[in-house]
């Protein structure tokens, strides 16, 4: 049981990290290639979507690690050290989130391209600055559970 908890936890976390890579990779430069008004759209849009979803995966994934961590304590080695080094990163990215990209992208979802304001461009710049920082969390954690479960 504990082997298919850990094995989910690496995989839902990593799905996440990918994900997050794609956005500030991929979905963020395809999207800004495109004309002004159809870019702020679709960013809104993105914001909206993702910004369903996203809650619950970091929600869950933090959630997961802990579940492992107090499932596996009895366990020798370092396992418990590292997963509580990859739920300290989880955690400081969900605090990050709440603190410096959910104020934007609450912003951010409800633009128009007629009610948009004239900063909306550096607003996003710094939303994907954030971003990669708390890619960089995310990524971190990750490895710390692939290693754990190595």
């Amino acid at each position: 049981m504990l082997s298919t908890l850990e094995v989910a936890t690496v995989v839902i976390v990593g799905l996440m990290v990918g994900v997050e890579f794609s956005v500030a990779f991929v979905l963020n430069r395809v999207i800004d290639a495109l004309p002004e008004d159809s870019a702020q759209q679709a960013h809104a849009h993105g914001g909206r979507m993702l910004g369903a979803v996203m809650p619950v995966w970091y929600i869950g994934s933090l959630v997961l690690v802990a579940v492992w961590a107090v499932a596996g304590r009895g366990d020798p080695g370092p396992g418990t050290g590292l997963l509580v080094s990859a739920a300290a990163l989880l955690v400081l990215s969900v605090i990050m989130s709440l603190l410096l990209l959910v104020p934007i992208n609450n912003r951010n979802k409800t633009w128009t391209p007629e009610n948009r304001p004239a900063d909306w461009r550096e607003q996003l710049n710094r939303w994907a600055r954030y971003h990669y920082g708390r890619l960089a969390l995310i990524a971190a954690a990750f490895t710390l559970l692939a290693v754990a479960r190595g």
